[in-house]
């Protein structure tokens, strides 16, 4: 008999059922377990008097978390998981789990975060934790989806790489043969690089590390980043792209995660375009009117974040551009009538910077000028720099950052719980 996943449990039909114990209540001539599986949670009852006498005894030796094998016919029970009830005739125990568990797997016992991480196979089988990852997969086929009916082709760029990519964060250093490495802080130079050559429209989902010892909630060592780069083009049109993907994402996992939704007791509105966009000027117009005050040309703190994505809506994805340019990438466009400011861009969401984009320098000369001015050598980037010397277009692009997204959509508090297996400057295992 092949085997049958919860979802597909119909009354009245012969099932074979594999899975984890979830739960077991042992009411003397009744015994109930709970048996999860990757599509959710069965209720399989045996009791005195209707099943074999041998499966009932079984049953009651079988323990949480066991793993089991369990043929029999399914029944209507409106207050059964998925609204049915299995009624065993043959039970496999396939593997036993020692006793006591480090965690709880079905959440009723709470434990803190780092002991849920120390033990994340286990914490992976609680329902709530499963669903995390259930959205944060649709939100990277909704990615692809929309890009690739956009005309972007997926790359994969390297993960080492000889000089800093971005400069002002710390680097991981490699041995690399005889030479000096790094592990890849962004794709930026290669996703560039592609464009150049004549790729013209690129996408990517990739791993990026950043040596910087930050311990918050919403940063990690090492992350995924969904990344286009885009020729022939503006960083106004870049956003465009940004509008379609971020409605898509939003869209499929309103429609297709309803019930991971309900599960993490959250939601989140399906934004209209186009996402509004506001100026980085105007911006610190608003917060002063508030009690924020910051100088023309400083980053913007976390409280003033916060406090923006109030005054403009807590739950409306919104755009922050024209910023200047002295606090963005060093090859990120300036204005052409005032090199003060420059073609870049964040998006808010929920507090929080999503992700960042901008269109960038394809000219050879003010590259080196701004490598310059971020205090780096311009021989480090020859390479990325010559790219732009033989036939280069304008281009933009962007980054969204997989774990930061996922966090922000199922409302975690801890980017950790939107990371499968996070790394942090106190986290290297499991």
């Amino acid at each position: 008999m092949e085997r049958t996943y919860s979802s597909d449990i119909k009354a009245g039909a012969k099932v074979r059922l594999s899975g984890w114990v979830h739960e077991k209540r042992d009411l003397g001539k009744l015994v109930f377990l709970i048996v999860r599986d990757m599509e959710g949670l069965s209720q399989v009852t045996a009791k005195t008097g209707e099943t074999d006498d041998a499966l009932v005894e079984l049953v009651k030796k079988i323990g949480k978390e066991f793993v089991v094998d369990i043929e029999g016919t399914a029944e209507q029970n409106d207050r059964a998981p998925n609204g049915v009830e299995i009624k065993p005739t043959k039970i496999t125990i396939i593997s036993e789990a020692q006793s006591p568990l480090p965690i709880e797997s079905t959440g009723k016992v709470q434990s803190d975060l780092d002991t849920r991480l120390d033990n994340r196979f286990l914490d992976l089988r609680r329902p709530e934790v499963r669903a995390i990852f259930s959205i944060q997969n649709q939100i990277m086929r909704s990615f692809r989806r929309t890009l690739d009916d956009a005309g972007f082709l997926e790359i994969t760029p390297p993960g080492v790489i000889a000089a800093s990519s971005e400069g002002g964060a710390e680097l991981f250093p490699i041995p690399y043969y005889n030479k000096e490495a790094f592990l890849a802080q962004s794709p930026q130079i290669y996703k560039q690089m592609a464009v150049m050559g004549g790729m013209e429209k690129v996408s990517m989902i990739t791993p990026v590390w950043r040596a910087e010892r930050s311990n918050t909630t919403r940063h990690l060592s090492e992350v995924r980043q969904m990344d286009i780069e885009m020729g022939f083009a503006t960083d106004k049109e870049a956003m465009d792209v940004l509008d379609n993907v971020i409605l898509n994402i939003f869209s499929d996992v309103k429609a297709n995660c309803e019930t991971k939704l309900k599960l993490l007791e959250t939601d989140f509105n399906v934004p209209k375009l186009p996402l509004k966009r506001v100026t980085y000027t105007d911006t610190l117009k608003m917060l002063e009117k508030e009690g924020i005050n910051l100088k023309w040309g400083e980053d913007l703190s976390t409280p003033a974040e916060k406090k923006i994505c109030e005054i403009i809506g807590w739950d409306t994805p919104f755009y922050i551009t024209e910023w200047p340019t002295d606090v963005r990438a060093f090859y990120s466009m300036p204005d052409e009538k005032n090199p003060n400011i420059c073609h870049a861009f964040d998006l808010m969401f929920r507090g929080v910077e999503l992700l960042s984009g901008a269109q960038r320098i394809h000219i050879p000369e003010l590259l080196i000028e701004r490598i310059k001015a971020k205090g780096m050598d311009s021989e480090n980037f020859k390479f990325y720099i010559d790219t732009f010397r033989y036939g280069a277009p304008p281009h933009a692009g962007w980054s969204i950052g997989l774990e930061r997204i996922t966090m922000l959509m199922t409302n975690r508090d801890n980017i950790r719980e939107a990371c499968l297996f996070p790394r942090d400057p106190k986290r290297l295992t499991p």
